[in-house]
């Protein structure tokens, strides 16, 4: 293949944007999403897909699960991109067996090299955004990957202190104070001090990269009953409330503290552009059981733009043609759409 001229690519590079998509582990269903996205022509008049990865991973999959060739083109460097196909950046030589729905040593170290190809890209420009396909922290080869999950590592390669992660579908918005954390750590790390870094980050994030100007936030209550004047817990009285207090003052539109269980059962949700949940599962169980099949995960606060499906390796149906990729192609949308807006808001 022939490699483009700077000015080609840089000419086509302003066109549409140019979004790597990491394979994760090859013994999940990250092959088959990437696969069945790439039978979609359209894809390739919204942006440039580079998979990191390998291309014998691919064609195992596309030879086991019936699906067409859709030439993708292998490349040794994001360098040589071809913007009429899809990519693929060889991140190994060696031919790994695939055993679709085990994770071994070598689908772990795969999804390490993957990340870590596409990483360097994106550190140098290479690329627009990243798309990450699912991963098992605990096959990741430990000696290169000690994080909880991508979110963690990429905070961490991109010098970020604090960054907020964003659950994202059509009209919600969900963004979570403490993650991945005990649930009996949740009281004890809830500060006000906290719950304002995360409030501005999502409020930053759905201005610069969602392109609201004034975006209406709600944040919700730790204790059943948002603490029922403090009956059920002190946390809305002393923190919460106070400081969404303060924040009105600056003459901020937000709202709360609300009850978790009222604020979804009655709807809510829908008159605000983002909602702050106090701890994982009050966030991610009412955005997965009304957002499942489209849901993606964004992290807010980065200094480049990545998203990933809302799900997880899904090793029952890996291997079986069922993995519907509908979250996967949400992901890979929302990543252009997010680096338009961010461009809009440099401007």
């Amino acid at each position: 293949m022939e490699k483009q001229t700077n000015e080609t690519a840089s000419h086509h590079h302003k066109e549409k944007p140019i979004i790597g998509i990491s394979m994760g582990d090859f013994n999940g269903v990250g092959p088959e999403l990437i696969l069945k996205l790439l039978e979609d022509n359209r894809l390739l008049r919204l942006c440039t897909p580079v998979i990191y990865g390998s291309y014998k991973i691919l064609n195992k999959y596309r030879r086991l699960l019936n699906l067409e060739d859709t030439g993708i083109v292998h490349i040794k460097s994001a360098q040589q991109l071809n913007h009429r196909k899809a990519n693929i950046v060889m991140c190994w030589e060696e031919d790994y067996e695939i055993q679709p729905g085990k994770p071994t040593p070598e689908s772990g170290l795969g999804a390490w090299k993957a990340l870590q190809v596409a990483t360097a890209d994106l550190k140098n420009g290479l690329i627009d955004a990243i798309v990450t396909a699912p991963i098992t922290k605990s096959n990741m080869p430990r000696e290169h990957f000690a994080f909880a999950g991508h979110t963690e590592y990429f905070a961490a390669e991109f010098g970020v202190a604090d960054n907020l992660m964003l659950l994202v579908s059509e009209d919600l918005r969900v963004g979570v104070v403490t993650g991945h954390i005990s649930i009996a750590d949740v009281p004890k790390t809830l500060t006000k001090e906290k719950i304002l870094s995360k409030f501005n980050l999502m409020h930053e994030s759905l201005k610069q990269d969602f392109g609201i100007i004034k975006p209406r936030i709600a944040i919700l209550g730790l204790n059943p009953h948002a603490g029922e004047e403090g009956l059920m817990g002190n946390e809305e009285k002393e923190i919460i409330a106070p400081l969404i207090k303060d924040l009105k003052n600056k003459g901020l539109l937000v709202f709360g503290p609300y009850p978790a269980d009222g604020f979804f059962g009655s709807h809510l949700y829908k008159k605000f552009d983002g909602i702050l949940a106090m701890y994982h599962d009050q966030g991610l169980t009412p955005f997965k059981t009304l957002a499942f099949d489209h849901g993606v995960n964004f992290t807010a606060g980065l200094p480049v733009v990545r998203t990933s499906p809302d799900h997880g390796t899904a090793y029952n149906i890996a291997g079986k043609g069922e993995a519907d990729e509908s979250s996967f192609r949400s992901a890979l949308y929302l990543a252009c759409d997010v680096v338009r807006s961010r461009q809009e808001h440099k401007k």
